[in-house]
């Protein structure tokens, strides 16, 4: 469903933003559409590094409120191509690509180490010299057992170059498909093709530069496979020893786009996915059974005399209500989720400190004293029950016709109890 980054800067304005009325010029929207592009492909890396809030990688704190924004599904995008078709240049690894449909199932490992993921990723590498090598396993208490990866400096004699590898694996419809810039140019790629492989996996090999703003030349060339089975592997290379701030030290990364595929493709990596657990939420664990129908009739029985529900938008989860008061409309953002069967809610270190209720829920209200913050964010409430069910509530886009008390009211009503 994201996150993710969609839910870095401001996951509450991903729920709620109109888009309406809302301009760049165009150079700054240029700039938009390529630093988005960029910051989306190097998300794996970054994720590499980053601690799991409670291993729910999708799961971001606004203000003090725990919101989880979900990844989109996405349809299999068949094969599309942009700029030119990728070359193999110089000698390379055979691809030896085998369809992960078609492998045999092995024995699901508890636990790989750092150690078990670097070695797998340099028996794939051609001769060189590999030094500042280091592995990242399903051991590691940040990632939650989310993650797995490696990156090391290689040299094949015609100088060192930053190699990463990273494996997730996602669940049924949250995965985000790769695919190509709109604009090659304009991000600064040399090739860019997604193909469908036979056992329906997605590839994507991409030649291209680090820095789209032209302000070094650094290439970086890249391949990501995306499974039938939630796998998403990412290997990048650099023509330099470091992704950012070294000189580069060959005219191109070591890797030919043939070599790239091979090594993501290789079912050496099976043992490595099936040792990763699955990032984000469940959603439909989560599913507290209420459909959009279910939802807006029970607020509408909260909402005060005179404000009426005039429509919605929404998924399983989380909904958009539109509201109306005589001739002013605004609209509430409702969340509600059931995490009596999945565990314990990812938040639930988030409500530490939140204000306990007689029946035992647990309030956080985002902003001071319930009124928007200082960075203009509406107030969110969020109350997790003891039963499990949490609801998030919020203003969305449009005028506020309700109070911060009146927000609390609706999401610590027993009404939501009604989940199943």
């Amino acid at each position: 469903m994201s996150e993710p980054d969609k839910f870095e800067d401001d996951l509450l304005c991903a729920l709620t933003r109109t888009g309406e009325g809302f301009r760049t010029e165009q150079a700054a929207q240029a700039d938009l559409v390529a630093g988005g592009y960029r910051r989306g492909r190097s998300r794996w890396r970054r994720r590499s590094a980053a601690a799991v809030v409670g291993g729910a990688a999708a799961l971001a704190l606004v203000g003090t409120g725990a919101v989880y924004l979900g990844a989109p599904g996405a349809k299999d995008p068949g094969t599309v191509r942009a700029a030119s078709a990728p070359a193999a240049a110089g000698g390379g690894a055979s691809p030896a690509a085998t369809p992960t449909a078609a492998r045999s199932s092995a024995p699901t490992p508890a636990v790989v180490t750092g150690e078990e993921v670097l070695a797998t990723f340099r028996a794939l590498l051609p001769k060189g010299e590999i030094t500042e090598a280091k592995g990242r396993g399903t051991d590691d208490e940040r990632m939650n057992g989310t993650f797995a990866g490696a990156d090391l400096v290689f040299d094949d004699g015609q100088g060192r170059s930053l190699i990463q590898i990273g494996v997730q694996k996602h669940r049924p419809r949250q995965a985000q498909v790769p695919g190509c810039p709109p604009d090659p140019k304009l991000a600064r790629v040399d090739s860019c093709a997604v193909t469908t492989l036979p056992d329906g996996s997605v590839l994507l090999l991409q030649q291209g530069h680090e820095y789209p703003d032209g302000r070094a030349d650094t290439k970086e060339w890249h391949a990501t496979l995306n499974g039938p089975d939630g796998r998403s592997i990412s290997l990048s290379e650099w023509n330099a020893p470091q992704e950012k701030g070294a000189p580069d030290s060959r005219p191109n990364p070591p890797l030919t786009l043939d070599q790239l595929r091979a090594i993501v493709t290789d079912g050496s990596w099976d043992r490595v996915v099936a040792a990763v657990g699955f990032d984000g939420v469940d959603v439909e664990a989560v599913d507290p059974g209420l459909s959009l129908a279910d939802r807006e009739a029970a607020l509408a029985r909260l909402l005060p005399p005179g404000v009426t529900v005039t429509g919605r938008t929404g998924g399983p989860l989380a909904a958009t209500f539109q509201l109306a008061r005589g001739g002013t409309t605004g609209s509430v953002v409702l969340r509600v989720e059931n995490w009596a069967k999945s565990g314990g809610n990812p938040a639930e270190r988030a409500f530490k400190d939140a204000v306990t209720l007689p029946d035992g829920s647990r309030v956080l209200t985002s902003g001071t004293g319930g009124a928007p913050d200082v960075k203009g964010k509406p107030p969110v409430v969020n109350v997790l029950r003891p039963d499990g069910v949490a609801v998030m509530v919020s203003q969305g886009p449009g005028e506020q016709l309700l109070t911060p008390d009146q927000l609390r009211a609706i999401a610590a009503d027993p009404v939501w109890k009604t989940a199943k």
